[in-house]
């Protein structure tokens, strides 16, 4: 499918002339804890106001948002400042709610983007909508929480193709097991890949998710917008420590405003807080191979056992020879040079055979 002709994600006067930045709560807690929210954020300058009010967890028993009832909140936020509201859906009934509730954005969360069934059938109300109410609601799409561009631009085009026009892509990160430094990884490849396909969508970075740590936002938001992102969406709470859901990504207005500013005005301080994020990714990256080859190890002491148990020397030349020119094939195609592989894998198979003879 080819899209094309996109309108504007929001008006003009709701960007600034910057980039655009979309905040507020993770999840709509009361209707005192999201007018505070707003206005605080209107006061730095903030034009578009964001609450989740259904929020999927991944577990029962967990805070799952107070629902349809907190789209009055947004409402009257909207009433008392001004701001543009936006929410997440995951389904017709979410959708028509929100539409019924003034909502001027909606979202498609990662959990559902994944999903062609349930963004079908979003699409299926949107199509069925008179067009004048679809050209007033802007459609954002989050990555699926696998690295599938395909699923991704998928979901975008099924938005697309029920006659919606104002559509963004929000890259939050990818999901993969284990502890690392990200809650989920930028894979920053997927959303450079999406924009070249779709150039002429409008691409939103969220920091918060990607880092799962008010720590990395401002260096994830600034290596962003100089990736060219159009814009931001990040959650913010008055007291943060307290939120009912995502507690540890979500910052202050004063400090999403203070982050603005450096943005703006100090990029050579941000510049150094990317260095930094840089070298823990460095850091995370050598753990995990610590832990493959510890893993490795252990299997070649397995190996090691078999060999001894049926009298089998412990160094095979030819496995060996075939293994240097089939790793040294793939790595090349990784962009790695081919004596700089020889010598890792040298050393490897050194530990290896060592492992095996002490045994």
């Amino acid at each position: 499918m080819i899209i094309s002709e996109l309108k504007p994600l929001f008006p003009e006067e709701y960007t600034d002339g910057g980039p655009l930045v979309i905040a507020g709560p993770c999840s709509a807690e009361s209707e005192t804890q999201v007018l505070d929210a707003a206005h605080a954020l209107m006061n730095e300058g903030i034009r578009i106001f964001r609450a989740g009010v259904w929020k999927p967890r991944t577990k029962p028993g967990g805070f799952e948002g107070m629902g349809t009832p907190a789209l009055e909140w947004l409402a009257e936020a909207k009433r008392q400042t001004g701001m543009l509201i936006s929410t997440e859906v995951a389904s017709a009934r979410h959708l028509a709610d929100a539409i019924d509730a003034g909502i001027d954005a909606v979202w498609i969360g990662a959990r559902t983007s994944a999903n062609p069934f349930a963004v079908q059938e979003i699409a299926d109300f949107l199509v069925q909508l008179p067009a004048h109410r679809r050209d007033m609601l802007a459609v954002m799409v989050k990555n699926p929480v696998n690295t599938d561009l395909e699923l991704w631009i998928g979901a975008i085009e099924r938005i697309y193709g029920a006659g919606v026009r104002r559509i963004g892509a929000i890259h939050r990160g990818f999901s993969s097991y284990g502890e690392h430094v990200y809650r989920n990884m930028p894979e920053w490849r997927i959303p450079i890949e999406l924009h070249r396909r779709l150039p002429e969508i409008t691409m939103i970075c969220d920091p918060s998710h990607i880092g799962g740590r008010r720590d990395l936002i401002a260096p994830l938001a600034l290596q962003a917008l100089r990736m060219n992102f159009d814009g931001l969406i990040i959650e913010c709470h008055c007291n943060p420590e307290s939120a009912l859901s995502d507690s540890g990504q979500q910052i202050t207005p004063s400090a999403l405003g203070n982050i603005i500013k450096s943005i703006a005005n100090r990029p050579e301080t941000l510049s150094q807080e990317i260095l930094a994020d840089l070298r823990r990714q460095i850091d995370d990256i050598d753990d995990r191979l610590m832990d493959i080859l510890a893993q490795r190890m252990a299997v070649a002491r397995e190996i090691g056992r078999l060999k001894q148990e049926n009298n089998m020397p412990v160094v095979q030349p030819k496995r060996y020879n075939s293994l240097i020119n089939d790793r040294v094939e793939t790595a090349a195609k990784l962009g790695l040079d081919a004596e700089f592989t020889k010598k890792i894998l040298a050393g490897i198979h050194e530990e290896s055979v060592r492992q095996q003879l002490n045994l």
